[in-house]
């Protein structure tokens, strides 16, 4: 899967991934991203790579994006598209919901007069032992506290060291 982009698009330009990830949903492991990559090579080497085996690879742009702001533009972008295809999901799934249980309620309204539901039946008491547990979670906590302490919030780097992080990775990339 890609974006299927016109000739002109400047996103032609940036540098690609390929997340590979299983097909089915029963195969639970992690996806493994790859790149980045020319537009070309990263989907060369997508449809190689499914070709051969039962995967999935998206292929999509990295944004270079270095100012805070850009980036929670995109992120916010994101968010709405994806509110407004759930949206759009809700509202078909409600309307098909309404007209398949239009008439089951019909058909179940008929034979179930003489039944009637006791909310007792269902409830249980339970008792759980988890004293011993409550120590265990006392020195996990104070464990959490010490590694935050270890490792405060550094900052967001400016736009010029995420541009030089950039040259350095394109150098390692290219074995400079």
């Amino acid at each position: 899967m890609t974006l299927e982009l016109p000739d002109n698009s400047p996103m032609l330009s940036m540098p690609w991934i390929i997340t590979f990830g299983p097909m089915a949903d029963d195969d639970e492991w992690e996806p493994v991203v790859c790149g980045p990559y020319e537009r070309e090579h990263a989907l060369g080497l997508a449809e190689e790579i499914v070709a051969d085996e039962e995967l999935t690879a998206v292929v999509e742009p990295l944004l270079p994006l270095v100012e805070i702001e850009r980036i929670r533009e995109e992120i916010a972008v994101a968010r709405a598209l994806a509110d407004e295809e759930a949206d759009e999901d809700q509202d078909t799934d409600l309307e098909f919901q309404a007209e398949d249980y239009e008439d089951e309620d019909d058909e179940d309204d008929e034979g179930d007069e003489d039944e009637e539901y006791d909310e007792d039946d269902e409830d249980e008491d339970v008792e759980y032992e988890d004293d011993e547990d409550e120590d265990d979670e006392d020195e996990d906590d104070e464990d959490e506290d010490e590694d935050d302490e270890e490792h405060e919030h550094a900052g967001a780097p400016s736009p010029d060291e995420i541009r030089a992080g950039f040259a350095r990775i394109a150098a390692r990339l290219t074995g400079g």
